[in-house]
């Protein structure tokens, strides 16, 4: 049984048509990439997959439960988590105290407990070094990893990253890289959309491409990444 299964979903705001009758599968384990060109959907459709958005039609269903109107608070504690493109953390508040409101309010627990949960999701995204330091100190490097941990930290099943790499140096997305592969080796099942391509391709077993808030192709990732529809859709048909 598939972990995540979306069917026919469609999601508009106004006149727009954001997603348009998707239908995908994550497996448990597995790591599945989302790419396509900006306006595509992709934001969107990670949005009605963790609970932040309702879909219009179609259903959201997680381990074979029905999450189609259910409140992203319910997603969380089923087990999704999800990280966001640009990091806003409480900058006043130090790295495990942000990792602490993510345990507490998707989570929940004994202090106890939650204490040991925010310490084990600040070691696996590699920050526990920086524990006692307030998030608006932190590098970018750093704040992308306390947004990994936050999300550790309501103990997903799946998790959602969306451009986690963005706006790294090089050395920092391989850095990143690592951490995402650990992740995965964990079994925690990854939906990543990310526009640098090549730390995409060292994580994923499965690419989806979009466009225009259809699904275009679907299948092997570098099958996917040279196939003609996608690269009509990058480069125009002409070229």
């Amino acid at each position: 049984m598939a972990l995540v299964e979306l069917e026919g979903v469609s999601k508009s705001f106004g006149s727009v048509t954001a997603i348009d009758d998707v239908s995908l599968t994550v497996a448990e384990g597995e790591a599945l990439g989302i790419v396509g060109p900006n306006g595509a959907g992709k934001t969107t459709l990670l949005n009605v997959i963790c609970g932040n958005l309702q879909p219009d039609r179609g259903r959201v269903v997680f381990a074979g439960r029905d999450l189609t109107r259910a409140g992203r608070h319910e997603h969380c504690r089923a087990g999704i988590a999800r990280t966001f493109q640009i990091p806003r953390p409480f900058a006043g508040l130090t790295a495990y105290e942000n990792v602490l409101v993510g345990a507490t309010y998707g989570r929940g627990g004994s202090d106890h407990q939650l204490q040991s949960v925010c310490v084990d999701a600040l070691r696996r995204a590699r920050l526990l070094d920086k524990a006692n330091a307030p998030a608006g100190t932190l590098t970018l490097l750093e704040r992308k990893r306390l947004e990994l941990a936050r999300a550790l930290a309501t103990g997903p099943r799946v998790l959602l990253l969306d451009e986690v790499a963005g706006g790294l140096t090089e050395p920092e997305v391989l850095e990143l890289v690592e951490t995402v592969k650990e992740l995965r080796a964990e079994g925690v099942a990854i939906v990543w959309i990310e526009h640098i391509v090549h730390a995409l391709l060292s994580v994923v077993d499965r690419l989806v491409a979009l466009a225009a808030g259809r699904k275009l192709i679907e299948g092997d990732p570098q099958t996917v990444m040279q196939s003609p529809e996608l690269q009509d859709v990058y480069l125009g048909s002409e070229l």
